[in-house]
């Protein structure tokens, strides 16, 4: 064990296994000299009290667990081990793959990914990879590492590549856990599925080869202990956290339940235990006059004690000298002084530390710093008797300790200490009572978004109906005419299932009314009048190129701001929020503002991201995006709360304007099951309408029945160009009257199905296929984004083709009705698509392309030059 040390200005405390020379300043650490210059460069104000005793021994190439409130800081290691890269002893491994890096989830895999391109400049030789590859087996199977790399991944994910590249870990020089109390709490069978395959790997590897385990992390955990027993070879432990060092330390912790008018007695109780031993114990309380009252009872009753507080005569080093001189005579030495005194006198061997005044979490780490001199330094076995250790903390509970309770209650369950239920109550009081400070708070978006919040405790928002601010602004009836069926035009994506947009109506728009007459209003240069001084919460207009949209300023400039400057306003009809010059603000006229905000949220039902994280991957929120931003979408309503609709199924519509109908595209839930990156969430739109009990909700399981013809003039008008929130290759299919003919092609249990071959399918998914055709010829579009891979095999009568699209393989085997030329067929590949061309073997017209049916095949109709008296045709 090594005490508190002085590195730069400030003391801090360190708990070591084995000693370590910290190094404190950049110019004289453990780095390599380009790594130094590139982190200088990049401004780093380290090494940090942490980085200065975890650098060394990473650099050493020990084993090494490092605990620290900025445990989640990648800079803790990754400087050091790409300081062992850049060594000579790696040249001679030229098939090495260096540094494997598994973190919680993919945000911090992205983050520590980033920081390794940053740093990478200082350094040769390194390429680092990220691989987060999803439920996608073909992915896996094609993943190649060489060299001497960095892989920065996730436990599922490096168990999907494992399956497919087992040799990977047998190059492997370094493994380190990054967030290792995350990854132990969230994954520790799959941690523990990787840590018993590195250590096979290893074992079978080159005698010479190098092998390191680093563990970083912001808090102790209990699968710790095995890691370090069974996986690394007598490793550093550096805690930088007191209370860390405690349980590491075996600190017993012990609780004892008392009325508050009955504490001095029940503290008398415990000292008079103390008494048959020979203890060092402290009494820390929060008052003076505490501290007076403590200290006369203890004498009244025969108990030698000190005391300490600001007012004491006596200086913090008489206190001290009487301390040792108690303790060496064979008397039992009681101090009772206030915290405010704890840091003046440095003591460090008290045997046990007594919480008279019940600890803030603040106060309660220097508390236990203490005792750290009597510390366990070694690794204990679950079996050892806490009862023989010399170091003990005992609180004392009282009726009126509630208000550091949740907080004392969470490390005491930590640190696996026995809790008496008096606890339990008290923090359940104390919750119940946050609950009514979070009132004011919006709702929990992970609540809204998935039907849950995997950590209430800490999470600022709300988790409970308000009615005063969720049905504040209602969505008007009147929008939705039919909960089975309603038009969304989704214009600002947050991410995968979450959006703002509006609720385009059937009959007679009135959004669409008002931008055409805002739109000519503001054509007029003299109506265009500038605003001087800006208010908030109110209306104005703003014009974007030819396109108006209404504002509403969310902050106002400071007043004192004359010129030009940003403001931040929300866009009421699109429902994002961004900030645009004081000078683009117009005068909006009344009647523009009659209409009630349209922009409303739109949540997708049942389907989250995999792996347990609790937010989608950018990859999967950007495929939405380019998906459906700006186009016209059904859907179907399964709850309602205030502005926010959660919808299921959310169905992509394309019009047909030759047959004057609509027809489905694709279905949201299934394009995002589809990238491999989501899974099903079944229980979501319960745990929504548990949420919302108050309020009738439609019945999930009941059929989607078939849409009806109806007129659609209004609709089109709705979703032709002079809307501008539409994008213009979606308005440009939208520009004319017809009849809408669109049904959910799936009801709720064929929908699963569907969606279930998709993610298992093992030969691939269909691409859609669009075609037409001239007396010579038939062509088709297969719909894929930047092909790799390519196959195109033709025959007679079959034409098969395959090609990988952003790590997805997908497959179209098509029968062909009637016979081509194989040997003149061409395939073309292309960015947004391949075009296939087949020379039919005899000229003339196809009644159909496929001799059977297939969804995912469709005629082109923008390419389609048949007269409208030629016999009629099929859909193949």
């Amino acid at each position: 064990f090594q005490s508190s040390q002085n590195v730069g200005k400030e003391k801090n405390f360190v708990f070591l296994s084995k000693k370590i020379e910290p190094s404190s300043v950049l110019e004289t650490a453990p780095l390599f000299d380009g790594l130094k210059k590139e982190l200088a460069r990049n401004k780093f104000s380290g090494p940090t009290f942490t980085q200065s005793y975890c650098w060394p021994a990473v650099a050493w190439g020990c084993d090494v667990v490092a605990i620290s409130h900025q445990g989640n800081d990648p800079l803790l290691y990754i400087p050091p081990v790409l300081t062992l890269l850049q060594e000579s002893d790696y040249q001679a491994l030229p098939n090495m793959s260096g540094v494997l890096i598994v973190c919680p989830g993919w945000k911090k895999a992205q983050l520590v990914f980033d920081l390794l391109k940053t740093y990478r400049k200082g350094c040769r030789h390194l390429h680092p990879m990220l691989i987060i590859l999803g439920q996608n087996k073909e992915a896996a199977s094609q993943m190649e590492i060489r060299g001497c790399e960095v892989v920065v991944t996730t436990p599922y994910n490096l168990l999907r590549l494992l399956e497919h590249s087992t040799g990977f870990l047998c190059r492997l020089c370094h493994l380190v856990l990054d967030e290792v109390e995350v990854l132990f709490s969230d994954t520790s069978e799959q941690v523990f599925t990787i840590l018993d395959c590195y250590k096979k790997a290893t074992a079978q590897a080159q005698e010479n080869v190098p092998h390191q385990i680093i563990a970083v992390g912001t808090q102790w955990n209990k699968h710790i202990t095995p890691l370090i027993k069974e996986f690394m070879n007598d490793p550093h432990i550096v805690i930088t956290v007191t209370e860390e060092a405690a349980i590491f330390g075996n600190v017993q912790q012990v609780v004892h339940s008392c009325m508050n008018s009955n504490k001095t007695a029940e503290l008398l109780k415990i000292l008079d235990f103390t008494q048959r031993n020979l203890q060092k114990v402290l009494v820390f309380t929060d008052s003076v006059t505490e501290v007076e009252m403590i200290h006369k009872a203890l004498k009244s009753n025969s108990i030698v004690s000190l005391k300490k507080h600001k007012e004491s005569k006596c200086n913090a080093e008489c206190v001290l000298e009487r301390w040792r001189k108690m303790h060496s005579s064979g008397t039992p030495a009681v101090l009772v002084l206030t915290d405010d005194c704890l840091q003046s006198l440095g003591i460090t061997d008290a045997t046990w530390v007594i919480h008279f005044s019940f600890p803030s979490p603040a106060v309660f780490g220097q508390r236990l710093q203490s005792m750290s001199d009597n510390f366990c330094t070694g690794i204990k076995d679950s079996a050892v008797d806490q009862e023989d250790t010399k170091a003990k903390s005992v609180i004392l509970l009282t009726e009126n300790s509630s208000c550091h309770a949740p907080e004392i209650l969470y490390y005491l369950k930590h640190a696996e200490a026995e809790i008496p239920e008096e606890l339990y109550d008290l923090t359940a009081r104390v919750q119940e009572s946050e609950k009514d400070e979070k009132i004011p708070r919006p709702l929990c978006a992970s609540l809204k978004t998935f039907g849950i919040c995997r950590n209430r405790t800490e999470c600022p928002d709300r988790h409970q109906i308000n009615f005063s601010i969720d049905m504040a602004q209602n969505i008007a009836a009147e929008m939705i005419e039919t909960p089975e069926r309603v038009t969304i035009l989704p214009l600002f994506i947050v991410h995968a299932t979450n959006y703002f947009g509006r609720i385009v109506k059937k009959q007679k728009d009135p959004y669409t009314v008002l931008a055409k007459e805002m739109n000519d209003y503001f054509k007029v240069p003299g109506h265009r009048i500038s605003v001087n001084t800006m208010e908030k919460s109110v209306l104005y207009g703003l014009r974007e190129g030819a396109i108006c949209h209404r504002v509403q300023v969310v902050e106002p400039p400071a007043k004192d701001e004359e010129n030009v400057c940003k403001v931040t306003v929300k866009y009421i009809d699109e429902g994002r929020t961004s900030q645009v010059n004081s000078d683009q603000l117009l005068h909006l006229p009344v009647k523009f503002q009659s209409l009630p905000p349209q922009a409303v949220e739109i949540i997708v039902c049942r389907v989250k991201p995999i792996d347990n994280e609790v937010e989608w991957n950018p990859k999967v929120t950007d495929h939405i995006n380019c998906k459906i931003k700006g186009k016209l979408h059904h859907a179907k309503v399964v709850h309602t709360l205030g502005k926010t609709v959660w919808v299921d199924p959310m169905v992509g519509v394309t019009n047909l304007a030759t047959m004057k109908m609509w027809i489905n595209e694709y279905n949201i839930r299934s394009e995002i099951l589809s990238t491999g990156l989501g899974t099903d969430n079944p229980e979501h739109v319960g745990e929504i309408q548990k949420l919302c009990t108050q309020i009738p909700v439609l019945d999930h399981a009941e059929s989607l029945e078939h849409f009806t013809k109806e007129d659609t003039a209004d609709l089109e008008e709705a979703a032709s160009p002079q809307d501008p929130s539409i994008q213009e290759n979606s308005a440009e299919s939208c520009n004319s009257p017809m009849f809408l003919d669109v049904f959910f092609l799936d009801d709720v249990v064929q929908t699963k199905e569907a969606e279930d071959s998709i993610v298992h399918q093992q030969k691939g998914c269909h691409p859609p296929v669009k075609w037409f055709q001239d007396d010579v010829s038939v062509t088709l579009k297969v719909q894929i984004l930047r092909a790799t891979d390519s196959k195109c095999e033709f025959s007679r009568e079959k034409v098969t083709f395959s090609a990988y699209s952003e790590g997805k393989l997908y497959v179209a085997d098509l029968d062909l009705y009637q016979s081509v030329i194989a040997k003149k067929s061409t395939c073309v590949i292309k960015d947004t698509e391949a075009v296939i061309l087949l020379v039919k073997e005899e000229k003339g017209a196809w009644c159909k392309l496929l001799k059977n049916k297939n969804v995912h095949v469709s005629l082109d109709f923008e390419h389609w030059e048949e007269s409208e008296d030629e016999r009629p045709f099929t859909v193949g």
